[in-house]
């Protein structure tokens, strides 16, 4: 009979959005469509408004009426839900459900696109739409409504712009499969990945990625003016989608970051999926004015009961244990909208555990509603259709047991389109355990088991054991029992209708030759504690993973978020008087003994001797040395990335895209008197990327860590790393010294056509690299060259010549003392290494006088690191050129100062201590020109952002704080918590030649030589 029922409601509940005009060959068409009525329930219309005792009708796939007083149709079937909740179904907004499976194509390098009529890049695919690629998946589709969910918004997850999405109900109908199809074009997605389809090598990193797309919305936008001659079928979809939501995924906070700084370019407001890691920097995220996407896979708690173990997982990764749970509530308490998505955790079921967590840590049960139904409805325009429950939308709702977010609530029914899906049925007693059956004086010993809502059944009789089918639904229990010998076998059919858990069970028997009977099941007693002795393992392990732990120590949030973050991430400069020091000014007065220097507002504002203000904080300089703050003119920390080497120029791309304001490198340079850095793209191509000229603010966001109104510079390479002669595969061009050379001419070549194409008031195409060398043609961004060999340095000088332009810098420059008189000539700067030679065979010819002959020449001349451990003593680098060459002191010093600031054309701001100059100072312990020197304070723009003293306070801190994180972590695995192992890691630094690669989809990193 339920069969029946269950077939006749499937019949008339059947969604229809618009009229079913699909023909049958299966047998009659049914076309009943009554109305379904659902009565004194508690109904969540949204978040913020619920009814009790209310009744909701539906006809149609659509809601008819819904409140406290509806008339119920006459021919409506009526559910009676006593008392149970009605909410709407979660909609889930970033998903690949049902997607085809894209198989990555053969791995090796491939420099132009394989797609004719469509962009130049393969990994712009905005023609791709996901109604294309569209399967149903019924086991998918099944978990994701245990979960609560009605619909889910799906796109093929494949390239930087990806195409098009559909909305899509988890319902499948077997006689129309387009309803499952509720809109077949919501939204464009993009994202931070390469396309499976293309093994195109660019781009092949994050900055790389961010350039293609400025430059593919500057070509949309030239092509819409009917400018391009050929045909662009991916730009032509790219346009005709520009109106609908756009969804980038981020992955986290920086990108987050990244993304929206694209978008504001271009007046897009995209709409982004984060990656759990946002609280990071609450107040720019909120800045950029877009509602999130976000995953709810909190990392599980480490094991770190082994001491040995513990040591491996660093601060930072303890925090975000405690602080991901905390996420949402960050962003919510900023005001900050967003949905939430299942997206990245093993399955939709496990969606509800953590969102209890989220909820225990402080999230608003309403606002988490809301970021499942009525925030993604909202986010695709379609808030007066799903995602609430009113009138006229979507029959699309769910039937709980109590509060969605309860851990003992259970989701009973998920109705989607007004078709019904069971997905549990109610509350049903406990009838596990032990009975004696008797009936016709007979006794038989039966067993009943549940294991996760499945039951089964033993019996015996005597010691024969019986054949044995149970089925226990809507509190009706039916099971038979069959008794076979080798005569006959005999077959006894047992129903009892079982209210609530009770000792005995009293039925009826149809025995195997039709007559009736009745029978009394007896529940015999256990010494097993039911609640947990009854539980099998996976019942154990479920029951575990549902515990949660309340906190007795929460770690502070700090910028970075990791060890030695600091409370503000905008500290205000101080009124500081640092009194009685000797001043070695790098400028023409020299040093100066017993001296003092007033900083007010970020400004070096006096110096001299007795000075005073009663305002000041009061520094005492006595045995000590002030400097100015070291500058690395050649460094690749605070990076996310370093080279895009997926063509020989990429003057589009810029470090400034990748800043990384995490990396404690930061906090390690500026403990070696590190103020400014010149972050440069590393040595993969010919024409690399632009640098980012960064002041050490350790705890500023990436763009407070820029300095304001940056001079441009942009990084080219010479030698054997451009060449590829360390690469293993050798395809690009160009392959020789020679071929170098060329590409030098042609690309200026090109630059200079287009500039001319620019100044004529023609229309012309936007070009971000041409814009970029044009620049240098014109004097207005500056090279700083990575080089080697004398043959090649001059080779560029004479290009440079004969297109106009110098160049600024020659970094690395080993072999400068053989050309230093040409370089004076020419006007280019030098920065070296103190003492490294013969690490490589282009430096066979290195020595360590190379700085000193060079400067001797009349040569700019600087030490730099190129290394994150350098960084730290390059004090004692430029030290080194006393020794090599018998520099004087004020020389030595000023090629860690005064000249890399003269390269980096920032030497009237910083670089020496002068009065109007920034406040970018070091007081040492000794003469920075020592080994014994150590840096006690280092300030920017008159803010202490090192201080020996308080470091030494904060590692006594650390190490407290450590220890109580590591006590939570091991309460939360006492308390049965499930936890993850301690992985070993290795810190990854960045050098000129690191690569990343994104070949296979994952990112490695690949080293080559300096």
């Amino acid at each position: 009979m339920r069969k029946l029922f269950l077939l006749i409601l499937f019949c008339f509940s059947a969604s229809l959005w618009s009229q079913d005009y699909f023909p049958t060959n299966l047998g009659v068409k049914i076309t009943d469509s009554n109305p379904v009525a659902f009565t004194e329930a508690i109904i969540h219309v949204n978040a913020n408004e619920t009814i009790e005792n209310a009744t909701l009708v539906i006809q149609k796939g659509k809601i008819l009426a819904i409140g406290k007083s509806v008339e119920i149709p006459e021919n409506a079937i009526v559910f009676n839900l006593n008392g149970k909740h009605i909410y709407p179904s979660f909609i889930d907004l970033y998903s690949n459900f049902g997607m085809q499976d894209i198989k990555r194509v053969s791995s090796g390098a491939q420099y132009e696109a394989n797609r004719k009529g469509y962009y130049w890049n393969d990994h712009i695919r905005p023609e791709q739409h996901a109604v294309d690629y569209f399967n149903f998946d019924e086991k998918s589709a099944k978990n994701l409504r245990e979960a609560g969910f009605g619909m889910v918004n799906t796109h093929l997850q494949d390239g930087v712009i990806r195409g098009t999405s559909m909305l899509v109900a988890l319902t499948e109908d077997e006689s129309n499969t387009n309803k499952t199809i509720v809109n077949n074009k919501t939204a464009q997605y993009l994202g931070f990945s390469r396309s499976k389809q293309t093994r195109q090598s660019y781009p092949s990193s994050i900055m790389g990625m961010t350039a293609l797309l400025r430059q593919t919305y500057n070509d949309a936008n030239w092509y819409a003016k009917g400018n391009m001659s050929e045909k662009d079928l991916a730009l032509e979809a790219l346009l005709e989608q520009r109106n609908l939501p756009q969804i980038i995924h981020a992955g986290d906070y920086l990108n987050v970051l990244r993304a929206d700084n694209v978008g504001d370019l271009f007046n897009i407001q995209y709409t982004i999926v984060g990656g759990g890691d946002e609280y990071k920097r609450i107040n720019e995220i909120k800045a950029t004015n877009a509602r999130l996407i976000l995953p709810v896979n909190f990392p599980d708690a480490y094991d770190v009961e082994d001491p040995f173990m513990a040591n491996y997982v660093s601060l930072e990764e303890m925090k975000h244990w405690q602080h991901a749970p905390r996420n949402l509530q960050h962003l919510a308490e900023a005001g900050i909208e967003f949905a939430i998505t299942s997206a990245e955790l093993k399955s939709p079921k496990a969606l509800h555990k953590k969102i209890q967590i989220a909820i225990e840590k402080g999230l608003d049960e309403k606002i988490a509603l809301r970021a499942l139904t009525e925030v993604p409805a909202q986010i695709l325009g379609m808030e007066n259709q799903v995602g609430s429950l009113k009138n006229g939308m979507a029959a699309n709702f769910i039937i709980t047991s109590g509060n969605v977010f309860d851990k003992e609530s259970n989701i009973y029914e998920n109705w989607i389109q007004g078709k019904r899906n069971i997905i549990k049925d109610d509350d049903l007693p406990k009838i596990e355990g032990d009975y004696t059956l008797n009936f016709q004086n007979k006794k038989i010993e039966i067993n009943i088991k549940n294991k996760s809502g499945k039951y089964s059944l033993e019996a015996k009789k005597d010691s024969l054991k019986l054949g044995a089918k149970i089925a226990f639904e809507k509190n009706w229990l039916n099971f038979m029992l069959t008794e076979s010998d080798s005569a006959s076998t005999k077959m006894n059919r047992f129903s009892a209708y079982v209210p609530d858990a009770s000792t005995e069970i009293k039925g009826k028997v149809i025995l195997f030759n039709g007559d009736e009977t009745s029978f009394i099941a007896s529940k015999k007693e256990t010494e097993k504690n039911e609640k947990t002795d009854n539980l099998d393992k996976t019942e154990k392990d479920k029951a575990s993973e549902n515990k949660t732990e309340n906190d007795t120590y929460v770690s502070e949030i700090t910028f970075p978020n990791i060890a030695f973050g600091k409370t503000s991430p905008k500290p205000n400069p101080e009124r500081i008087l640092i009194k009685n020091t000797t001043i070695i000014t790098g400028e023409d007065v020299g040093t100066l003994k017993n001296a003092d220097v007033l900083l007010r507002d970020g400004k070096i504002y006096k110096i001299g001797r007795s000075l005073s203000d009663k305002k000041a904080k009061i520094i005492d300089g006595t045995d000590k040395f002030l400097t100015a703050g070291i500058i690395d003119e050649h460094s690749h920390i605070a990076a996310s990335s370093v080279n895009e080497g997926g063509h020989n120029s990429s003057a589009e791309v810029t470090m400034e895209d990748v800043v990384n304001p995490d990396d404690i490198s930061i906090y390690r340079a500026l403990a070696g008197g590190v103020t400014t850095t010149q972050l440069l793209h590393g040595s993969a191509n010919p024409i690399g990327g632009r640098s980012a000229i960064l002041k050490m603010k350790w705890g500023a966001s990436p763009k407070d860590m820029i300095y304001e109104d940056s001079p441009k510079f942009i990084k080219f390479a010479l030698g054997e790393n451009v060449k590829q002669s360390n690469w293993g595969s050798r395809t690009r061009f160009p392959q020789t010294r020679m071929g170098v050379e060329q590409v030098f001419i042609d690309y200026f070549s090109r630059a200079k056509a287009y500039g001319e194409l620019k100044a004529s008031g023609k229309p012309y195409r936007f070009d971000d690299e041409m814009e970029t060398l044009l620049e240098i043609l014109n004097g207005e961004r500056f090279i700083s060259c990575h080089s080697y060999v004398q043959s090649e340095i001059n080779m560029l000088m004479k290009v440079a010549d004969q297109f106009g332009f110098t160049v600024n810098t020659f970094t690395h420059i080993l072999e400068g003392y053989k050309v230093a008189d040409k370089m004076k000539a020419h006007g280019a700067g030098g920065s070296t290494f103190s003492d490294w030679w013969a690490y490589k065979y282009e430096v066979n010819d290195a020595i360590p006088y190379n700085a000193a002959l060079m400067h001797n020449e009349g040569v700019v001349t600087a030490i730099n690191s190129d290394d994150g451990e350098m960084i730290r003593r390059l004090n004692q680098e430029a030290a080194k050129s006393m020794k090599y060459g018998r520099m004087n002191a004020d020389d030595a010093w000023k090629m860690v100062t005064l000249n890399p600031a003269k390269l980096l054309h920032i030497d009237h701001r910083v670089g020496s201590v002068k009065e109007g100059k920034e406040a970018d100072l070091v007081l040492w312990t000794h003469n920075p020109l020592s080994i014994y020197a150590k840096a006690e304070k280092t300030l920017i723009g008159g803010v202490i952002y090192f201080d020996l003293e308080e470091d030494k306070k904060q590692r006594k801190a650390l190490k407290e704080e450590r220890a109580k994180l590591i006590a939570e972590l091991l309460k939360a695995k006492n308390s049965g918590m499930k936890t993850q192992a301690v992985v070993k890691k290795k810190e990854r630094e960045l050098h000129c030649n690191s690569m990343d690669s994104f070949l296979d989809g994952e990112f490695t990193e690949t080293q080559h030589h300096h």
